[in-house]
C-alpha cells in the first residue's frame, strides 16, 4: 500500500513536467513550416520513396493531354531548337560531355536541370554546354564565340561587373606579389582589410575562411561554444552552404539532430525561440524575404505553375527587428549570413539595407574580389576560441589556406573600392531602378498575353508562371537560344550585376519576351481552361504510385 502510494506521488510530481514537455512540443511542430520542407525527417522519407520514371518520346511531348496539333507544335519547336542548338553550341557541348566522365558535378547538374521524367530527351537533344572563354562588361562568352548576356552572375559573386573583379585580382596581386604563397602568417594588407570588414559589419572582430560554408560553420559553433547551447534555427527553405546542420534535409545523408527549421515570418517561430532554453543561434540568409518557406527556386521542381515569389521590405524589416528583440530577450546569438547577399543591396549589406545590427554577419563570394574567400564578423565576446580559465577548453578553427596573401590582395582592392564616389554612385536608387525594371518586363509580358511574370529583391530575380503548365521549364532553352546566359537552375533565379546599363536591359527584356513568345507560339503553354496546379499535381502523384506498385 506504501509502494503504491509512493508510486502515485512520484507520478503525480512528473505530471506538470509530462505536461510541459508535450506543451513545448506542441509548438515546437507549430513553429515549423507545414510543408515538407519544414519538416526535415519526413521530407527525407518522402524523397527515399519516389520511383524514377521517365517519358517516351509521345509522353514527354503530351503529358498533360494536349490536341495533336498541340502535340505536333511542341514536337517541331523542340527539334528546330535541337538543331539550333547542335550548331551553335557544338564545341561547348563537346567539352562539357568530355568533362562530365570525370567531374561529377557536372553529372548532378546535367540530369538536374528539368524535372527527372523529361531529363533524358532534354539531355540527348539540348545540349548547350557548361564552358566559357571570356567575359566583358555584361557578357560572358562561350567556347564556340557565341555572346551572351549574364543572368548567372556566378552564383552571386559578381555584383560589380566581371571587369570590376579582373582588376582587383589583378591589382591584388601585384600588391602581395614578394611574399608570394607563404602561408601560416599573414600580409600586411590583411589590417586594411580587418579595418573596413569591421566598420561595413559594425563589429569587433574578424575571422578569414576560404568558403561561405565554411564561414557560417564557423559562427555556429562558436555561437555553441559561448552560449553552452546546441542547437540552431534556420527558416524553412533557406540555404546555408551544404554542411551537415544547416542542410537537415534532402541532400543530407545523415540526420541533423541539432538543427529546428522554423517557419519564416510567423509568430509560432517566436513563440519556440521564447520558450525553448537549447537554442544557441538564430541564422538569416535575406534572400528569403523574396520567396518565404520556399526553397532556392530551380526549374528541375517546376512540375506546375505553383512558384510564386515576391518580396515586401517593409514587412521582411519588420520581421527581422522583432526577430533581434527575442534573441536579444533569450540571449540567442542571431547570425546574418550574407555570404550571397553581402554588398549588393547596401555597401552595408542586408545590416544596412534593413537597419538591424547583428551579433555575427558571414560573408563570401564577392567579398573575395574575384578569389574563394569566407569572412566571419561578431562581438567580441563571441569571436574568443577559448576560455581564459579553463585552458583545454578551446574551439579550434585553423585552414591551411585563410586568409591567402592573393585572397587578401583582391579582397583589399575590392573593399578600397567600395570607398570610391564611383562606386558610391552605383547604390543610389537601386530599389527604384530594379523595382522599375521589373515592372517594365512584367507590363510587356502581361501586354503580349504571356503567362510569366518577375520577382525581385532588387538585382536577384525569380520568374514565375501565371498559367497552370507542366513545361515552364523549357523556358530556360529559349531564353539561352536568344543569347541569355543562366545558371543550372534555370528561370528559377537570374543574377544580374550591377552594371546593367538601361540599354542592356532593355536587350535582355526584347530577348526574354522573344524566348516567351516563341515557347508560347510552339504549343508549350497551352491549357485547356479547366486544369489546375492541384490537378497536376495528383496526376503525377498517381504516376508514381503506379510506377511504385505496378512497376
Amino acid at each position: 500500500m506504501e509502494d503504491a502510494l509512493v508510486w502515485a506521488g512520484l507520478g503525480a510530481l512528473a505530471l506538470p513536467g509530462l505536461a510541459l514537455k508535450i506543451k513545448r512540443r506542441l509548438e515546437l511542430s507549430k513553429g515549423k513550416h507545414p510543408s515538407l520542407a519544414g519538416h526535415a525527417k519526413m521530407s527525407r522519407r518522402v524523397a527515399r520513396l519516389l520511383p524514377f520514371y521517365e517519358y517516351d518520346e509521345a509522353g514527354f511531348f503530351n503529358s498533360d493531354d494536349a490536341p495533336a496539333e498541340v502535340v505536333a507544335r511542341r514536337r517541331e519547336g523542340f527539334f528546330r531548337l535541337a538543331e539550333l542548338y547542335r550548331a551553335r553550341f557544338a564545341r561547348s557541348a563537346a567539352l562539357t560531355a568530355e568533362a562530365a566522365e570525370g567531374v561529377s558535378d557536372l553529372q548532378f547538374t546535367g540530369a538536374y536541370r528539368v524535372p527527372f521524367q523529361y531529363s533524358r530527351l532534354v539531355r540527348e537533344h539540348l545540349k548547350g554546354g557548361s564552358f566559357y572563354t571570356a567575359s566583358a562588361g555584361v557578357t560572358v562568352t562561350d567556347a564556340d564565340g557565341n555572346v551572351f548576356y549574364d543572368l548567372a552572375g556566378s552564383y552571386g559573386v559578381n555584383v560589380f561587373g566581371y571587369d570590376f573583379y579582373k582588376t582587383c585580382m589583378a591589382r591584388g596581386a601585384e600588391r602581395v606579389a614578394a611574399l608570394g604563397p607563404v602561408l601560416g602568417s599573414y600580409h600586411p594588407v590583411l589590417l586594411e582589410n580587418v579595418r573596413r570588414l569591421k566598420a561595413v559589419s559594425g563589429l569587433d572582430e574578424v575571422s578569414f575562411h576560404m568558403s561561405g560554408t565554411e564561414a557560417v560553420m564557423q559562427a555556429v559553433r562558436l555561437a555553441r561554444y559561448h552560449t553552452r547551447r546546441n542547437h540552431l534555427v534556420r527558416f524553412c527553405g533557406s540555404y546555408h552552404g551544404w554542411w551537415g546542420d544547416v542542410q537537415p534535409g534532402v541532400g543530407n545523408p545523415v540526420a541533423a539532430e541539432h538543427t529546428y527549421t522554423l517557419r519564416d515570418m510567423h509568430p509560432d517561430a517566436l513563440r519556440v525561440l521564447r520558450r525553448r532554453k537549447d537554442i544557441a543561434c538564430v541564422l538569416i540568409n535575406p534572400l528569403q524575404g523574396l520567396h518565404p518557406n520556399a526553397a532556392a527556386p530551380g526549374d528541375s521542381s517546376l512540375v506546375d505553375s505553383s512558384r510564386r515569389a515576391g518580396f515586401d521590405r517593409a514587412a521582411y524589416t519588420a520581421w527581422l527587428k522583432e526577430l533581434r528583440q527575442v534573441c536579444t530577450e533569450r540571449g540567442i546569438v542571431l547570425i546574418f549570413d550574407e555570404v550571397f547577399l553581402g554588398f549588393r543591396l547596401a555597401a552595408g549589406g542586408a545590416q544596412e539595407y534593413f537597419g538591424v545590427q547583428a551579433d555575427m554577419v558571414t560573408y563570401g563570394k564577392t567579398l573575395g574580389g574575384g578569389l574563394p574567400v569566407g569572412v566571419v564578423c561578431g562581438r567580441r565576446e563571441l569571436m574568443k576560441r577559448f576560455r581564459d580559465d579553463a585552458p583545454a577548453d578551446i574551439c579550434f578553427a585553423r585552414g591551411t589556406f585563410n586568409s591567402h596573401p592573393h585572397v587578401m590582395g583582391a579582397m583589399a582592392e575590392f573593399l578600397a573600392r567600395l570607398e570610391t564616389p564611383e562606386v558610391k554612385a552605383v547604390y543610389a536608387g537601386l530599389d527604384d531602378t530594379w523595382n522599375g525594371r521589373a515592372a517594365r518586363l512584367n507590363a510587356r509580358l502581361s501586354e503580349a498575353g504571356l503567362p510569366v511574370q518577375v520577382a525581385n529583391m532588387q538585382s536577384v530575380w525569380t520568374v514565375f508562371y501565371t498559367r497552370p503548365s507542366r513545361y515552364n521549364w523549357m523556358l530556360q532553352y529559349y531564353l539561352r537560344a536568344e543569347g541569355l546566359a543562366l545558371s543550372w537552375v534555370g528561370s528559377g533565379r537570374f543574377i544580374f550585376s550591377l552594371n546593367y546599363s538601361d540599354a542592356d536591359f532593355e536587350a535582355v527584356a526584347e530577348r526574354f519576351v522573344t524566348a516567351a513568345k516563341q515557347m508560347e507560339a510552339d504549343g508549350w503553354w497551352w491549357h485547356d481552361g479547366r486544369t489546375t496546379n492541384k490537378d497536376i499535381r495528383r496526376r503525377i502523384l498517381k504516376e508514381m504510385l503506379r510506377k511504385r506498385f505496378l512497376g
